[in-house]
């Protein structure tokens, strides 16, 4: 990784300051000591023009104008702040990859970091203005000099381009931290991204009030537009071609770790996305009874499952999250065949719970009467079933709900208030996850030895429509069933028909 040049001439540093600017940040160890006014003046000239014009606003451009339009209406004569957020160092010089808070692209699609969307209040709702870095100066030496400059971390849009893209006023987001902190008037602003634009408006906001504009953006993202539903079935197209990858590199994994799966859905998220939309969770044997096993250190050995839930994030920010388990040698055993049995059935109970007009909570409580029955049924719990549901007994085996909200997060909208989430009512648009589980702990003395180490997990991403419901990944059984060429009738993983690995 290159070195940045460690020191600027005074009259740059000057300059950069004269212009209301931070000073170029200079690195203590570099190899140059000094820049020279010849250079300083050479790195100033002889660059061609490479403004772009005639841009094509965003897909999303007319989405995200109806999503400011609800936003002014719910809060008429305040001034709103949304901020995107800054990059976060991982370590000394380097920062982690940024990703822009939800809010901020929900309602611009733009991600780009420190970027702030501003809703001033006017007497006919507010007028949106989005403030952006501009593009390096190529006259104070920032583009070249600095660690953020264009030279070190490539071109960003300038401001007439933003504009153009995202169908909204643009200006420099240097100059609204000053603005804000002499403002007047209500103010409530997404705290947790920007901790400059909190402190400007320190004296003017208050927890309650912010708090109440942060449920009201995750509300608002329950019901999914068509834009976000075609974002997510992308979403999930990918990933079950990254299902598909892993089946086909088994055989590697065992010769490796975790990690050779864990990477080789990787690489099918970044060619094909954004990126994962939440760390993997690649867990092979005894580590499937980890809810969020997302070391991927361990062995991969034949004749035990692999759970694999992950999902690949799109462009757009919108996240997958399937979950297979898959016997690694392509066939299950007889005990491993009725847990993922239990799972399955208990899955098909929650799916045909989802619909229009049903509680949020009853495909969870369907799964869950399901797999009590079957833990009654195996001697693990003591029945009646009415009495371990009502007791929660089950949990020791089922450990966590049976689903949640999809979109932007991969827990999306988890801060709605829950008498609308949780105690709501399915609408159309809706996408959430169904995903019963079953988890025998390695040290659980109360069940049989065999059970021992034992972890089962399926989880599809289910749209509500007008007349029920999608299942937007059930191609995941088709292609890991494709995939693995398993024939025998008896413990293989079923046909693609059922949704069942390989």
């Amino acid at each position: 990784m290159a070195e940045e040049l460690s020191e600027t001439p005074k009259d740059v540093d000057e300059a950069v300051a004269d212009a209301g600017e931070q000073p170029i940040k200079q690195r203590k160890n570099g190899l140059y000591p000094a820049l020279s006014d010849e250079l300083a003046e050479n790195m100033t000239q002889g660059w061609a023009d490479t403004e772009l014009h005639d841009l094509q606003p965003i897909e999303q451009a007319a989405e995200t104008a109806g999503r400011r339009a609800a936003l002014s209406a719910r809060f008429p004569g305040e001034r709103l702040v949304v901020p995107a957020g800054n990059l976060k160092t991982r370590s000394n010089d380097t920062e982690y990859a940024f990703r822009s808070s939800v809010e901020y692209a929900y309602l611009t699609g733009d991600q780009t970091e420190d970027g702030v969307l501003v809703l001033e209040p006017t007497e006919a709702g507010h007028e949106a203005t989005i403030y952006l870095l501009p593009r390096s100066d190529r006259e104070n030496g920032e583009f070249w000099l600095d660690g953020q400059g264009e030279l070190w971390v490539g071109r960003r849009h300038s401001l007439a381009e933003a504009e153009q893209l995202l169908g909204l006023p643009a200006k420099d987001v240097r100059e609204l931290a000053g603005a804000l902190a002499e403002a007047t008037g209500p103010v409530r602003v997404v705290r947790g991204y920007d901790a400059g634009i909190e402190a400007a408006l320190a004296d003017k906001v208050t927890a309650e009030r912010d708090e109440e504009l942060k449920v009201f953006l995750s509300e608002a993202r329950l019901v999914k537009d068509a834009f976000e539903i075609r974002e997510l079935q992308k979403a999930v197209d990918s990933t079950v071609r990254g299902f598909e990858d892993v089946v086909r590199v088994l055989d590697k994994a065992e010769a490796t770790s975790e990690r050779y799966i864990e990477g080789t859905f990787f690489l099918r998220a970044r060619v094909e996305g954004n990126d994962i939309g939440y760390g993997s969770i690649c867990a092979a044997g005894p580590h499937a009874t980890t809810l969020h096993w997302v070391r991927n250190n361990g062995q991969v050995r034949s004749g035990d499952l692999l759970l694999l839930d992950a999902g690949v994030e799109t462009h757009t920010l919108y996240t997958a999250d399937v979950t297979r388990t898959l016997p690694i040698n392509g066939t299950y055993s007889p005990l491993q065949r009725q847990i993922y049995d239990a799972v399955y059935e208990a899955q098909e109970a929650g799916i045909a719970a989802v619909r229009p007009g049903a509680k949020y909570r009853d495909f969870h409580e369907a799964s869950q009467r399901v797999l009590a029955t079957r833990l009654v049924e195996w001697g693990i719990l003591e029945g009646p079933v009415d009495r371990v549901l009502e007791l929660g007994l089950q949990r020791r085996f089922t450990l966590h709900g049976t689903g949640h909200m999809l979109g932007m997060d991969v827990h999306d909208c988890a801060v709605a208030r829950t008498e609308t989430y949780v105690q709501g009512t399915l609408e159309p648009g809706m996408c959430l996850t169904v995903e019963p589980g079953l988890y025998f702990q390695a040290d659980d003395l109360t069940v049989p030895e065999e059970y021992r180490g034992i972890g089962v997990r399926i989880e599809d991403d289910i749209l509500v429509t007008e007349d029920g419901n999608r299942n937007l990944s059930a191609a995941t059984s088709t292609a890991t069933t494709a995939s693995s060429g398993a024939t025998s009738p008896t413990n293989s993983a079923p046909s693609a028909a059922t949704r069942r690995p390989t």
